[in-house]
């Protein structure tokens, strides 16, 4: 039998990522394959989230006779449960993480398995292999998601982070607690001193690389809200810039209004608070997007459908293994904190993974189906343990809905997580 691993490197060889030279940054996302899709299909049939129901404890024949029951099928099915680890780091730490808990909770057979966007949906579909994808974003590859959901061949379980919105503008937090005011754009007006530069008669917004197609939004949205004449626009060379840009101000305890995206190890580094850009508009928001655009008007970035994917057979053959995944969403802030912790001297993926799992039981715990434990004097676990904890017999998860995805947009490089959607491409118009 063809193991499930070389089933996945056969098929990254074909899907074309085995050949060439690789990428400058090791963390970058596919770019979108159909810029202008803007339906992602949900499952036909039941609920793209429902688990098959459990199995009947016993029957009566015609007589009263009550059969024994057949005997309790192993929460993991029969197949070793493998987990796509992609290539940036956010994803790489969920499928580390999910990993460690499906051994330890449920007694799964589990092995992690080097892949990328278009080879897990690839592999899900030749062989429903890997079985769980934990970050997949999904307009990415949206034709080949499409094709996937039409031959139910996966299914969408839920979010993989209990957020959408992955990018906005940004100022530390010592700057929100002087000035209150700031939570929303609008203030920007009244405002806009605080970011001025000695001697300057505007503020700056410190935007993303020229090259990005979130510097053109930026533009737009500062004309949109009427601040293109309050504000001057700072394109630092690259990311690696733009951080420097951030960290200086920060040791300084300047004000800086910045453009940044997250899951991200530099928000958690720094205290920051976002600014409310106001209600997403898709047809504004596309505008934004575009250099002739004309008239531009107030929008928020566009929410990202990121979701936890799995082969259709763990819906049938792991109903328990499924409903785990229907509750296992990563706060924010709380990758935020591992991506910033993996970025400390002499740190790895596995090593963040098992610090989490081994002191963070009350976020992981809600994703068994059971209330985090109160908190008690006994020692730790051991680093890389993971607590002993009871699951529910009959899980009951709420599934995030998912049945109208909003539109795909522009991937860009990140070092810590998938980029946001609204970053590098060309072509823009």
């Amino acid at each position: 039998m063809v193991s499930p691993r070389r089933v996945l490197r056969l098929l990254i060889v074909l899907c074309g990522f085995g050949a060439g030279p690789l990428p400058a940054l090791a963390q970058d996302v596919p770019p979108l394959e159909a810029p202008d899709v803007t339906t992602l299909l949900a499952p036909t049939g039941p609920s793209s989230g429902d688990v098959a129901p459990a199995p009947d404890t016993g029957s009566a024949d015609a007589a009263g006779t009550v059969a024994a029951p057949e005997a309790e099928a192993p929460p993991c099915g029969t197949q070793t449960i493998t987990i796509a680890r992609m290539t940036w780091p956010s994803a790489a730490l969920l499928a580390e993480i999910h990993a460690r808990l499906l051994k330890a909770q449920f007694s799964c057979t589990v092995q992690v398995i080097p892949s990328d966007l278009a080879p897990t949906v690839a592999g899900i579909v030749a062989a429903g292999q890997p079985a769980v994808a934990p970050e997949m974003w999904i307009t990415r590859v949206a034709a080949q998601w499409n094709e996937a959901v039409k031959e139910q061949k996966l299914r969408q379980v839920g979010l993989s982070y209990a957020a959408s919105q992955f990018e906005g503008w940004y100022v530390p937090d010592y700057v929100a607690a002087a000035h209150p005011e700031l939570k929303s754009v609008a203030a920007l007006k009244d405002d806009w001193q605080l970011f001025a530069r000695p001697g300057a008669k505007k503020g700056t917004l410190v935007s993303c690389p020229a090259d990005w197609a979130c510097a053109i939004i930026n533009r737009n949205l500062l004309k949109a809200e009427g601040l293109d004449g309050l504000f001057d626009v700072v394109e630092p060379k690259n990311r690696f810039d733009l951080d420097q840009m951030i960290g200086a101000a920060v040791n300084r305890k300047e004000p800086i209004l910045f453009y940044y995206w997250q899951p991200n190890a530099t928000l958690a580094q720094f205290g920051f608070q976002s600014v409310d850009l106001g209600p997403y508009n898709k047809d504004d928001f596309a505008c934004l997007g575009k250099r002739s655009c004309t008239d531009p008007k107030p929008s928020s970035f566009a929410p990202e459908p990121v979701v936890i994917a799995l082969a259709q057979w763990v819906f049938t053959g792991a109903p328990e293994i499924a409903a785990y995944f229907q509750r296992a969403q990563m706060p924010m802030d709380e990758m935020n904190r591992l991506l910033n912790e993996l970025n400390q001297p002499n740190t790895s993926v596995e090593g963040v993974a098992d610090r989490f799992v081994a002191e963070r039981q009350e976020v992981w715990q809600k994703w068994l189906g059971t209330p985090a434990p109160a908190a008690t004097s006994e020692a730790p676990a051991p680093d890389g343990a993971v607590p002993s904890v009871t699951r529910p017999s009959t899980p009951r998860p709420a599934r995030p809905s998912l049945d109208n995805l909003p539109e795909p947009s522009r991937p860009s490089p990140s070092l810590d997580s998938a980029p946001p959607r609204s970053l590098t491409e060309g072509g823009m118009n």
